[in-house]
């Protein structure tokens, strides 16, 4: 155990939601989005408040390490539920101390607990370190599916 302590999030006043809005804006700071700090903490309430979404978070002490937010989507064929991870983003400062181990852990034992059929996420084919981290949690790269997207 690395000392986070893991948690979702399900109300704009828990301790950790505003360092994990901060943490939201730097992933999309990764990506070449502006800071819009104000923008994406309205977006997590949202999210939150209509169970659009989870977002849970590693965090040590008040202090938001890691998130993850996840889209719960039903699967018709087995009659269950698919948990989608969304976006994953550790702090640089804490990359390679376990806290991303940790946070998919949770997520999947979270999932476990709702009944979910799958846990899955997808990641581009550069990011190395991210797809040994999955892989080193049971994670498989899929060769007969297609993902798609269009854009609205």
């Amino acid at each position: 155990m690395t000392g986070e302590r893991m948690v979702r999030l399900t109300a704009a006043t828990d301790p950790l939601f505003a360092g994990a809005a901060l943490l939201v804006d730097e992933y999309r700071q990764h990506y070449g989005a502006n800071p819009a700090p104000e923008a994406v903490a309205t977006w997590m309430r949202e999210q939150v408040l209509a169970a659009r979404a989870q977002i849970h978070v590693a965090g040590r002490g008040d202090q938001a390490v890691g998130f993850c937010s996840v889209s719960v989507v039903p699967a018709a064929l087995t009659l269950r539920t698919v948990w989608l991870i969304r976006d994953f983003y550790v702090a640089p400062a804490v990359r390679r101390q376990g806290v991303g181990g940790a946070l998919l852990r949770h997520v999947a034992h979270e999932a476990r607990q709702a009944g979910a059929h799958r846990l899955s996420l997808q990641t581009e084919t550069a990011n190395v370190r991210a797809i040994e981290l999955y892989a080193r949690h049971d994670f498989e790269v899929l060769t007969d599916v297609a993902v798609m997207d269009r854009l609205l």
